[in-house]
């Protein structure tokens, strides 16, 4: 496993260095995945959607350049939020056309290790936010110095910090109308 580490808090994820060496599209990226899962009142997060469908521009992800830790039995990894994929369920349009300050668009991924299952709603065992290296000699890959672990607290945080954006800041969601807010500006 390479990973950089783990982010448990949003000021874990102010310690990143966002839109230098990890594009701040990720923000968007990780703010609409908090706010599409489902998270149980014993902090286990089962998907909404189907990634064998390739929903939301996602896919089967191999690990086999071990990125990650090795997959137990029974589980799968995908990678979610390929902006260029095809997909029957599409991202949402402040993800696939966000403002100009959002660098790095379709570099990022979020990968999850979900159960292996092929009936009912599929638990996430670990999330990840990750990056495609930014240059030629590595098409396709990972880059391990820019893999995080997040956690369920922090996801929970995330989908706070939206409801009192939403709530308490009716500006940064003007066309908000929804339980899950389509943010014009996502600022650490």
């Amino acid at each position: 496993m390479k990973m950089s580490g783990r982010l448990n808090s949003i000021n874990d994820l102010k310690e990143i260095n966002f839109g230098q060496s990890v594009p701040t599209h990720s923000l968007l990226l990780l703010h609409w995945f908090a706010n599409i899962v489902d998270i149980d009142r014993n902090n286990v997060i089962y998907l909404t959607f189907d990634p064998n469908n390739e929903d939301y521009g996602s896919h089967h992800y191999g690990n086999f350049e071990g990125l990650l830790e090795q997959r137990p039995y029974g589980q799968r990894y995908y990678t979610v939020g390929n902006l260029h994929q095809d997909s029957p369920r599409r991202l949402p349009s402040y993800v696939l056309h966000p403002k100009a300050e959002y660098t790095g668009r379709n570099r990022d991924r979020i990968i999850v290790r979900v159960s292996d299952q092929n009936t009912g709603r599929q638990r996430i065992h670990r999330v990840y936010l990750t990056q495609h290296y930014g240059v030629p000699e590595h098409p396709g890959t990972y880059d391990p110095d820019h893999t995080y672990e997040i956690t369920t607290n922090l996801l929970r945080e995330i989908r706070e910090f939206s409801v009192e954006n939403r709530e308490e800041h009716a500006v940064a969601f003007p066309n908000s109308t929804t339980d899950t807010p389509s943010p014009n500006n996502i600022h650490l």
